[in-house]
């Protein structure tokens, strides 16, 4: 059952859980990401970046025709499903998601001054909602792992009720301490600051950074306001480590390879949706 980000984070809120956003790539990793949805009982959402950095031009071909076989398996999926851009830096990255069927997009200009942040993700709302798709931004600044700085560009309580209220967004992401990818120091998790934020704005929030940043305060960030989690590097190094495990004697056939890695991927996402408390809730 394919629905928009909004329409699943809003449940998520009210009862109080967070959805895992697995990050998706291929047939095999979207069909990995459903099965461990369906076999919880889950809700997912299914996270695809705009892949200029690898496919430059190509990009927008090869979105739409991920598109051709996401879209019709998550609308056969006995779970709700919805997928979503996920950290579109362009305005043509958020067009070419909307045109290609996505229920939801990302739009991350966390980056930019605050008034030119709001300027243009308000710009894109307006579009995207005009054809019932949601939209996400970012509020402060999530960084790399591999810099990892548990205090800078943390989202201010104050300037996101401000935020919400100019842009019209439906769901936040904010920075409280989460990093992208692998940490190079210990995971910090302001649960302060992100009840503060908590309780100033209404839609739902969303982390980014999962990975890596421990199953004691991902559970309780599930429980704080935290509706939406993103997931990748915890994900493939699962996958890796199925891999490693395997014994292929002398066996040519790199398909057990391959079956083995998305088994990794699909029983960790399973794991992280029991922790968040999305598990039984389809």
């Amino acid at each position: 059952m394919l629905i928009t980000m909004k329409e699943m984070l809003v449940e998520a809120q009210k009862k109080g859980y967070a959805v895992p956003a697995p990050n998706v790539w291929n047939e095999s990793s979207v069909r990995a990401a459903l099965l461990a949805a369906e076999e919880s009982k889950s809700p997912v959402i299914l996270d695809c970046s705009f892949m200029e950095r690898s496919y430059g031009e190509k990009a927008a071909k090869v979105m739409y025709e991920q598109m051709l076989y996401t879209i019709p398996w998550s609308k056969d999926a006995t779970i709700p499903v919805a997928i979503n851009l996920d950290h579109g830096m362009q305005y043509h990255h958020a067009v070419t998601a909307v045109r290609a069927g996505f229920t939801s997009i990302m739009v991350d200009r966390s980056s930019l001054p605050f008034a030119e942040n709001v300027r243009q993700v308000k710009e894109l709302v307006d579009i995207a909602h005009a054809v019932g798709v949601s939209v996400e931004a970012e509020l402060g600044h999530v960084g790399e792992g591999e810099t990892y700085d548990a205090k800078s560009n943390l989202t201010d309580p104050e300037e996101a009720v401000k935020y919400v209220e100019l842009t019209g967004v439906d769901c936040l992401a904010v920075a409280v301490g989460t990093a992208h990818g692998a940490y190079s120091g210990t995971p910090y998790i302001d649960f302060e600051r992100l009840e503060e934020i908590r309780r100033s704005v209404s839609i739902p929030l969303v982390m980014h950074g999962g990975s890596g940043t421990g199953d004691d305060n991902l559970y309780k960030a599930a429980r704080s306001g935290i509706c939406k989690v993103n997931l990748y590097t915890d994900l493939v190094t699962a996958g890796m480590e199925a891999i490693r495990k395997l014994d292929l004697g002398s066996s040519n056939d790199f398909s057990f390879v391959e079956d083995a890695a998305y088994e990794g991927y699909k029983e960790k996402l399973k794991l992280y949706m029991a922790l968040f408390g999305s598990a039984g809730q389809a």
